[in-house]
């Protein structure tokens, strides 16, 4: 694997484009985020897939799935950025963090339970925290056990396990999400062994369209609050948001359609509202903003893509 360009703000994000010997391409990502510091916390995004074979319909990492990275071009997304900043693999932060969520769902690639196993053996760090979000498709369940033997073996107290959840509604996640996946009466007994030792929350993350159908009733037949917490966020401005008219109902100047945080908390949900820095958007470093889909595209974004490719 070898870095072939980079659009980026130092203070604030960069998102690496590497090429692996047979030519395919695959995006990466440092953060820093506002308003710590680095030597605070500092945050890497990796890619687990060249493309991804799901296709949701806001993300424009889907739709040009190539296959499966293996370990080492999984471990070389982290050790790049790393061997830049701290040159000997003492990680000089006070919080480390990997987000397995880049390019890619991460449970079509066992190559991931091989990097968690490895990380511990290459690094030195004040606090890891290993991030791995996923929509849970059908068909992963052996991948998952592992995952869940490796969070309780290595990461007992700091993994950061997420559900890509994005609507309550069966029909519109399966719009979204166009792929078979567990119920939620599946993802809840997950998330409930997952947890069984404690640790982290495990996270329902949203991002919220105007579309978007979130009833924290039907989150409560299955979702216990003393388990999970939920995560709201905005749709990012991508092509494929834009092709398919997905508008984001969250900004920092917009309000949450129907009280949607306080009807959540006095469900009794802790509740998390993510949204970034908007420049992230500029730079195409929030999650799903597929750099490659810039490059190749002839059309313009306002509010995202603008950086300069070097």
């Amino acid at each position: 694997m070898k870095v072939i360009s980079k659009t980026d703000n130092s203070q604030l994000a960069t998102v690496y484009i590497a090429q692996n010997s047979a030519g395919k391409m695959v995006e990466f990502v440092e953060s820093i985020q506002p308003p710590f510091k680095l030597s605070e916390k500092w945050v890497l995004i990796v890619s687990t897939l060249f493309g991804c074979p799901v296709d949701c319909t806001f993300c424009d990492a889907g739709g040009s799935y190539k296959g499966r990275l293996t370990a080492e071009e999984i471990l070389f997304q982290i050790d790049y950025p790393v061997r830049l900043r701290f040159p000997d693999g003492k990680i000089g932060t006070e919080k480390f963090k990997v987000q397995f969520s880049r390019m890619g769902e991460p449970s079509f690639n066992p190559a991931v339970i091989d990097v968690l196993e490895k990380l511990p053996s290459l690094y030195t760090w004040k606090e890891f925290i290993p991030s791995l979000s996923t929509i849970a498709p059908y068909g992963t369940d052996k991948f998952f056990d592992q995952l869940l033997h490796i969070k309780k073996e290595l990461y007992p107290k700091t993994f950061q396990f997420q559900y890509s959840i994005h609507s309550t509604s069966t029909k519109q996640r399966d719009q979204l999400m166009p792929v078979k996946k567990w119920d939620f009466r599946k993802m809840a007994r997950y998330g409930e062994k997952l947890y069984s030792d404690g640790g982290k929350k495990v996270t329902l993350n949203f991002a919220v369209s105007k579309e978007s159908i979130i009833d924290q009733n039907n989150l409560l037949k299955y979702f216990s609050p003393e388990i999970f917490l939920v995560k709201l966020t905005p749709v990012n401005p991508t092509f494929k948001a834009r092709k398919n008219r997905i508008e984001s109902w969250i900004s920092q100047e917009d309000q949450f359609p129907g009280n949607l945080p306080e009807r959540i908390r006095e469900a009794g949900y802790e509740t998390i509202i993510s949204i970034g820095e908007l420049e992230e958007n500029l730079i195409g470093s929030n999650c799903g903003q597929f750099l490659q889909a810039h490059l190749k595209s002839c059309e313009k974004l306002p509010d995202a893509y603008s950086y300069q490719i070097k």
